[in-house]
């Protein structure tokens, strides 16, 4: 569960940090940055399974790759060399297995991760396209008397903080540090808080950070933090994806575009099969989801023994059979979050633009029960029936807007500042509900109402009503 996010030097993320809970709904106008924090969520998720440069590629730029690393970096000519920081504060999971199924509790579950990187000019040795070079990486224990402080959302106490949160190191120094020198040196910790030395390596050169590559029960922590964030995950349901069959021996499993819904379902039919008498209960729940949405009276799999394929089914209300290929792009969406949200054994960030898309404006309080029930309930312990997930959301549908409580909403803005150099850039401000939890922890400007009248009223209305111009220049 990530709780905390800050970044600094990443497009239009400068000196920016944002509290999320178990759900949060970003709302604001187009261009102003909202989709560069999924962005840095993206990025952090993919050092884990990357080099660093692959990781940088891989972060679109208006939709398409970069054409160059240092696209990534904050424009700023006064920047001659720039850096891109990031700090995380997550909660991670009490136990966790490496690569050769060895299971192994972490002596942390609340750690915070810091990771730099300053940009190399491309040259014939880096690559047409530049490069980053890893300036710092660290990740330390957050105290069990420190997480009120850090955990701002309301929750339980006793349910659910006291469930998921322990910390175990003997020793004050973190699981990865660094030390500052020639050359910059990162060294990983024993897991016990030996005093040791430690283990450490050049951070120049370095192709992968630690969290890449400590991958083995020998550090167990920072397996754990590696874990957590290979979570992290942007959904972009894409129809194509969500409409092909899958094989017999697909693992289950929802995917970033997601596909995978008929072997997901099997696994959930087989799964639910081995603790009860009626297996098929599971698509019994997945149809009276869908049913908020569509007249749909069953959802089922088809299996072709021939090719060793799955495919999905729907049946509505009137007997009329639907194949994957017929049924329309919003259902396939909210059938997609429902398998998901039925999926017990995963935890983890999800993130995703525009939930209303292709959504009829009548349903939408579907499409929010379904995000929120995806979400972690803070107010139980965490268990296999209520796994520690997460829910970020942008939008910019008013009546989406409209089905949020207070607590949850973020407003996303631009605010142009003028730089040493004298030139304006935009950068990008979050803003919180006045008194809400965001808003008493003072970490960032609260709203009112009147900020918000361009999602609760017609746009003549809110033109009127909404005068001043909320995303004005600051200088």
């Amino acid at each position: 569960m990530l709780t905390r996010l800050e970044v600094d030097g990443f497009k239009n993320l400068v000196d920016f940090g944002l509290d999320f809970g178990p759900y949060t709904c970003i709302v604001g106008p187009n261009g102003v940055g909202k989709s560069n924090i999924f962005d840095a969520i993206w990025f952090l998720s993919l050092l884990t399974e990357n080099t660093i440069n692959q990781s940088a590629l891989q972060i679109r730029n208006s939709g398409e790759g970069v054409g160059d690393i240092g696209d990534l970096f904050f424009s700023d000519s006064n920047n001659r060399e720039p850096e891109i920081r990031f700090a995380a504060e997550m909660i991670v999971d009490k136990s966790v297995s490496d690569d050769f199924g060895r299971e192994v509790k972490p002596s942390s579950s609340f750690l915070r991760y810091e990771v730099a990187f300053r940009y190399q000019q491309p040259s014939a040795s880096i690559g047409p396209l530049g490069g980053l070079v890893l300036e710092r990486e660290e990740l330390r224990p957050i105290t069990k008397g420190r997480a009120i402080h850090h955990l701002g959302f309301p929750h339980h106490r006793a349910n659910f903080r006291d469930s998921v949160i322990y910390n175990n190191r003997h020793s004050r120094s973190g699981f990865i540090s660094t030390l500052s020198g020639e050359p910059t040196t990162i060294v990983v910790h024993q897991d016990g808080g030996s005093h040791r030395r430690g283990r450490p390596a050049p951070a120049e050169g370095a192709t992968r950070t630690i969290i890449g590559t400590e991958n083995t029960a020998a550090t167990p922590t920072i397996l754990a933090a590696r874990h957590e964030m290979q979570n992290w995950r942007v959904l972009a349901l894409e129809p194509s994806a969500m409409r092909k069959p899958d094989s017999y021996t697909q693992p289950p499993g929802i995917a970033a575009n997601g596909a995978h819904i008929p072997a997901t379902l099997k696994h959930l039919a087989n799964a639910a099969g081995l603790h009860c008498d009626e297996p098929e209960d599971i698509f019994a729940i997945v149809s009276n989801r869908l049913s908020d949405l569509v007249p749909v009276s069953s959802v089922r799999i088809e299996r072709d023994d021939m090719r060793q394929l799955l495919s999905l089914v729907l049946e509505e209300s009137s007997g009329l059979e639907l194949k994957a290929t017929s049924i329309s792009d919003g259902t396939l969406r909210f059938l997609a979050l429902a398998v998901l949200a039925e999926v017990s054994d995963e935890s983890g960030v999800f993130c995703m633009e525009e939930p209303e898309n292709g959504i009829h404006p009548g349903n939408l309080p579907a499409m929010n029960e379904l995000l929120h029930d995806i979400a972690v309930n803070v107010y139980e312990e965490v268990h296999i029936d209520n796994p520690l997930r997460q829910v970020i959301v942008a939008t910019h549908s008013p009546y989406f807007v409209q089905l949020q409580d207070k607590e949850e909403l973020v407003l996303a803005k631009g605010v142009l500042k003028k730089t040493n150099a004298g030139d304006i850039v935009q950068h990008l401000e979050c803003c919180s509900y006045a008194n809400s939890w965001r808003a008493r922890k003072g970490q960032c400007d609260s709203i009112d109402l009147i900020s918000l009248q361009t999602y609760l009223l017609p746009p003549d209305e809110a033109q009127l009503a909404f005068p001043l111009d909320f995303w004005k220049e600051k200088r």
